[in-house]
């Protein structure tokens, strides 16, 4: 496991977290912010993702 996909899962947790916070509370900006979060979490874990396959020596399929 590499820093972006520790780093991007940890992101998506907040996100996670901050997106259902902003919906008990009735935040519609902390829960938009939240989504955000989450999303870009889930992007920089993917990318660690593809990094550690690349390391290993697998080639992406397309």
């Amino acid at each position: 496991m590499n820093k972006d996909q520790v780093k991007g899962r940890v992101k998506k947790a907040k996100g996670k977290v901050k997106k259902v916070t902003g919906k008990l509370v009735g935040s519609k900006g902390m829960e938009e912010q939240g989504k955000a979060d989450e999303t870009a979490g889930a992007v920089q874990a993917a990318f660690g993702d593809v990094k550690n396959k690349q390391k290993k020596g697998h080639q992406p399929q397309l």
